[in-house]
């Protein structure tokens, strides 16, 4: 089974009268209902086995094969892909722990497609894992469980839950403990549900919560260490993280479809939508969001294969930089559609509305973008320019990023909650040293190259005003959110021209001509600090009138295809006034 494979069950399903079928996706949402059918569907065709990894009898080998199914489903309806890959989410501190977790039992549940919730957040609790109530107490050889987690994706449906659990009644961060809870398996009365909770988007998934009363489980429920639970959580994060942006892919995916399809049917003032500049160009800036979010989205999961020990850094940039990017894209898509956008009866539109309500709540994630940008803030000071030794040229992600290369086996014992480097930037001033080399041979080239002098610029001015930056306690302040914020725009930049040095069969393609998805990315890059360079315009220009043009080519640097009848080459020739 593959990603083209999933693709054609789901463009089957989404016939209709299928589980997928826009027309039933849309009545689950209004009635606030569980998509049971699509959730079936894909349990038939095989997704819980990719929750499972190898070593413990199911599929997931990839991280970035992994993100790339859950992309299709997202792409297909939001709500069923956080509804149903939430059971990876619930089961993943079981693989992180390895050994020292039921391992076996989850494995079997999964693979049997018994969704798995992750109990973590608590009433008036927020972020703050720390602030967790819910109390885990020896009991014989086993422990009690009291308190309630909520709100929880799964908490009602998932038969299984890991619980982050109080076991030192003064807590801190060894005062915790990861379990997991079979509810079945619980004495009748000591666990009962909490009712779902009305949501703005997903609002057919199981939002709902869960409250232990005195409830015991055996010693064997035990997941990881006593005491070890908060580092089990944070690292598991690093992992989620990088899975959540996939959410936010399929989310730009079936927006830009919906896009591409009105740019093709609209006209105004006589003439095609496209002819528009200004069109064109809104258009353009958000295929080049995608573009920029795939290539950070992409280079994170294959990161967490081969420099895991960088992972606290780069799963905190995926997650605040990449939703952040998708919502901006969708506000422009939303601005272009108009009143299609939001009325919920046009034909062939009304899902819009739905998918920006849904793809509200992917920033909340596993840590909402404040708390990721917080947490890469916080060990800036460790990050700046020159400050650590450089990266082994094995670590360089233009090494890892190939398409032929294999990833090196996903192994969570090399997780880490501070991260020694970060390779990714660590490689800019040599990729913009090879850019810089092959200046001379074409003016697609030169163009290349100033961009990318420009990121450099960017990425050293930002390092000076680190310079005078200490490691504080507590909340960070503004100055330094944004200082974060810089760096994610630097990172993402990296990323992209890693990726084009990576693969030189993405120079080629509709989106590759003379380099227009790279320009595009770097153009982006530079706008978010704050250096917006002379050929943007053209540059969105072009990606606006390729949308348009180009209705068979997906909207995807790692799938670009050149289509099978040559396409316009994206100019739009507008009528004298």
């Amino acid at each position: 089974m593959s990603t083209a494979d999933l693709e054609a069950r789901l463009a089957e399903w989404a016939r209709p009268g299928g589980p997928f079928d826009p027309a039933v996706l849309t009545a689950h949402d209004e009635a606030e209902s569980f998509p049971a059918e699509a959730c079936a569907a894909l349990d038939a065709w095989g997704l819980p086995a990719y929750y499972v990894p190898v070593r413990h009898g199911g599929r997931q080998d990839r991280l970035d094969e992994f993100l790339g199914l859950l992309r299709r489903v997202a792409a297909r309806d939001l709500t069923v892909a956080v509804a149903h890959g939430k059971t990876f989410l619930g089961g993943v501190c079981a693989w992180v722990a390895g050994e020292d977790a039921p391992s076996g039992l989850l494995a079997r549940q999964v693979l049997a497609g018994r969704p798995v919730a992750w109990g973590l957040t608590e009433p008036d609790g927020g972020s703050d894992l720390l602030a967790g109530s819910l109390t885990a107490t020896r009991n014989g050889s086993g422990w009690q469980l009291s308190g309630r987690k909520w709100p929880v994706n799964n908490a009602t449906r998932g038969r299984l839950m890991c619980v982050l659990a109080r076991t030192d009644p003064q807590g801190g961060p060894r005062g915790f403990t990861v379990f997991l809870i079979d509810k079945r398996a619980t004495a009748a009365g000591t666990v009962r549900p909490l009712p779902k909770m009305p949501t703005h988007g997903v609002r057919g998934a199981d939002i709902s919560g869960v409250e232990f009363h005195q409830a015991r489980v055996p010693a064997h429920a035990l997941v990881g260490t006593v005491g070890g639970g908060l580092e089990l959580v944070l690292k598991s994060l690093q992992l989620t993280r990088i899975v959540c942006v996939s959410l936010s892919l399929g989310a730009g995916d079936h927006a830009l479809g919906l896009l591409r399809r009105f740019l093709g049917e609209r006209r105004l003032y006589g003439r095609d939508l496209a002819a528009l500049p200004h069109v064109r160009g809104t258009a353009g800036r958000a295929v080049a969001r995608q573009f920029l979010a795939e290539a950070v989205a992409h280079t994170a999961a294959r990161a967490a294969h081969e420099v895991p020990d960088e992972l606290s850094v780069v799963s905190a940039v995926a997650k605040a930089f990449v939703p952040t990017l998708v919502q901006g894209q969708l506000q422009l898509i939303g601005d272009l559609l108009g009143a299609r956008g939001f009325l919920t009866g046009v034909e062939g539109y009304g899902g819009f509305a739905k998918l920006e309500r849904d793809h509200q709540v992917v920033p909340l994630f596993d840590g909402s973008t404040w708390v990721n940008r917080a947490g890469l803030a916080a060990v800036l000071p460790l990050l700046r320019p020159g400050r650590r030794a450089p990266a082994p040229v094995s670590d360089s992600p233009v090494h890892w990023l190939r398409e032929e290369h294999r990833p090196a086996p996903l192994d969570p014992r090399r997780l880490r909650l501070a991260a020694p480097r970060d390779s990714v930037l660590d490689a800019l001033p040599a990729l913009v040293a090879e850019v810089a080399e092959r200046e001379g041979t074409s003016g697609t080239a030169a163009e290349t190259a100033a961009l990318a002098r420009a990121l450099l610029s960017a990425y050293r001015h930002l390092g000076a005003d680190l310079e005078g930056v200490r490691p504080t306690g507590g909340a960070p302040s503004t100055a330094a959110m944004r200082l974060a914020e810089r760096y994610e725009w630097c990172f993402a930049g990296a990323a992209a021209l890693a990726l084009h040095r990576a693969r030189p069969h993405l120079h080629d393609g509709l989106w590759g001509q003379d380099g227009l998805w790279l320009h595009g990315c770097l153009a982006l890059a530079l706008e978010g600090l704050g250096s917006r360079p002379d050929t943007a315009t053209g540059i969105y220009d072009r990606l606006g009138g390729l949308l348009s043009s180009s209705p068979q080519v997906p909207v995807s640097v790692l799938d670009d295809t050149v289509p099978d009848e040559p396409a316009r080459d994206g100019s739009v020739e507008v009528p004298a006034a």
